[in-house]
């Protein structure tokens, strides 16, 4: 990935997520199953986290559930999307009204800001929970190094993001050379990055989920609305002509089965924690030497 030509275009990734946030969560099916399988694994990990982080939050649908599993911990949402937020603070405030025990330490403070560079303190969170977001960044090492600096030492990392085979019969059904889907990253990918920035013991698994759909129409209707546009630097940027669309139809035409179409959605699941550093910040390593029981100065 290159720092200077980002795969992925920023601005078009908020002005999709920006059109699509008042009706994204009528759309968001998928993100609400990934976001409950996530749930479902905290419940094998032990922890107490002061700040838990919801990192790429959009409208808010886990900041209650991450409140009620930690009812002690200070609850941040974070989100590159204002739209989305705006979103997120209405329902909070209807939820409020709704629930009113959700008061306190429950009620989420949500903050517009780029994954990559966090407007957070080093070492200010106990727990990170990044649900769908990091295939969004250009640059998701930048993203997991500030999730990294943003923990504290002990703290826990778990993140779920769309891999290589995600939309992979829409991807096949183009014959233009443009992309067409974002360029998702490959799970041992994921777990490469997250040792080299410095998080120990990371687990990776992946699932293929599977959508079907009566027509093209309404995958496409559903991607747009859900903000889950193609924002990358090689995707084409001018109208196709109704023979190439044509041949687009035809194409996913053939991949129907019991007459609906298949669209296929990979998930990459990871966890990792934040270990002790080894190196100090001019770069020295660190050498620990444990004392042996019964050992002193004489």
């Amino acid at each position: 990935m290159s720092a200077t030509v980002p795969i992925i275009d920023a601005r078009r990734v908020r002005r999709g997520f920006a059109r699509a946030a008042a009706g994204y969560d009528a759309v968001a099916v998928l993100q609400r199953e990934v976001a409950t399988r996530m749930l479902e694994r905290l419940d094998y990990v032990k922890i107490q986290p002061g700040t838990v982080i919801d990192l790429g939050c959009g409208t808010g649908a886990s900041l209650v559930a991450l409140g009620e599993h930690y009812p002690r911990a200070r609850i941040l949402g974070l989100d590159i999307s204002e739209a989305m937020l705006r979103v997120a603070c209405r329902q909070r405030s209807h939820l409020r009204w709704m629930l009113p025990f959700l008061r306190g330490p429950k009620q989420a403070s949500l903050l517009a800001a780029d994954a990559q560079a966090l407007p957070l303190k080093t070492g200010m969170a106990g727990f990170v929970w990044s649900n769908l977001m990091l295939h969004w960044l250009s640059n998701p090492l930048a993203g997991l190094r500030e999730i990294h600096r943003t923990l504290e030492v002990g703290g826990l990392l778990i993140f779920s993001a769309f891999g290589p085979d995600t939309l992979k019969e829409l991807r096949a059904s183009f014959s233009d050379g443009y992309e067409h889907t974002l360029s998702f990253v490959d799970m041992h990918d994921y777990g490469d990055m997250l040792v080299e920035c410095g998080f120990s013991d990371p687990v990776m698994d992946a699932e293929r989920l599977t959508l079907t759909y009566p027509s093209l129409d309404t995958l496409f209707g559903e991607l747009r609305q859900s903000g889950s546009t193609c924002a990358t630097a090689g995707s084409r940027r001018g109208l196709m002509g109704r023979q190439a669309w044509q041949a687009v139809r035809e194409a996913y035409e053939k991949q129907r089965v019991e007459e609906r179409l298949p669209a296929t959605f990979e998930v990459v699941y990871g966890h990792a924690w934040k270990a002790e550093p080894r190196k100090i910040t001019d770069g020295r390593a660190v050498i620990r030497f444990d004392r042996k029981p019964g050992s002193g100065s004489a």
